[in-house]
């Protein structure tokens, strides 16, 4: 792990991990229940584009050049944890 909750004015990423050459920007969704559908729903086509922006800040705050980028979902439901990998 490299960072977790990492803020800036233009909001914040949740996770951002590493393995060798590739780079995980990782966004948590939870829920206590489905009523409201999957945790993984929440993250609309906007919530993505805020999320790519937040990882260009961050890349760039860190002076990191990685060779693999990846986006991932990590949906919460109660107890159950999946994870999606390469989300968006």
């Amino acid at each position: 792990m490299l960072d977790r909750n990492w803020r800036i004015a233009g909001g914040e990423i949740d996770l951002v991990l590493q393995r060798d050459v590739l780079i995980v920007f990782a966004e948590v969704k939870t829920r206590a229940s489905d009523a409201f559908g999957v945790p993984a729903l929440a993250v609309t086509v906007t919530k993505q584009r805020r999320i790519r922006k937040l990882a260009v800040a961050w890349l760039t705050a860190h002076e990191c050049h990685p060779d693999e980028l990846r986006f991932d979902v990590v949906s919460v439901l109660g107890v159950r944890v999946e994870v999606i990998e390469s989300a968006f």
